[in-house]
């Protein structure tokens, strides 16, 4: 039903910025609440960053609030996470993530489709 697919990650200095992109194909893709996750080695996948369908309402992990931007163009089928002032505890797979809601979603299982992941590592 929807595909996505990220790209922007890649290997960063502590401090630095980048920003993930997630192109999306398929069913309408205002039509979904859209989150980004993550997956660091050894550690469970958590939830980054979320936005309503409307890109009106947001939602940040305590870990990243304040550092990352989540935001959306429904226009160009895409949705962003800009990172920020990036420490090596945000090495991790970034996933881009669809929900059939309209509303901002923070559960997992919530979320119907996912990329395939970009790796975002941070270098002290």
């Amino acid at each position: 039903q929807v595909q996505l697919v990220e790209s922007g990650g890649g290997l960063v200095q502590a401090g630095g910025s980048l920003r993930l992109s997630c192109a999306a194909s398929g069913r309408t893709f205002s039509s979904y609440a859209m989150g980004w996750f993550r997956q660091a080695p050894g550690k469970e996948r958590e939830i980054v960053a979320a936005i309503s369908w409307s890109g009106g309402n947001t939602y940040y992990a305590d870990s990243v609030k304040g550092r990352f931007t989540i935001s959306r163009d429904n226009a160009k089928n895409t949705v962003y996470l800009q990172m920020n002032s990036l420490k090596p505890e945000d090495t991790a797979v970034y996933y881009c993530a669809a929900a059939p809601y309209a509303h901002v979603i923070v559960t997992m299982g919530w979320y119907d489709y996912w990329g395939q992941g970009t790796q975002v590592t941070v270098s002290s």
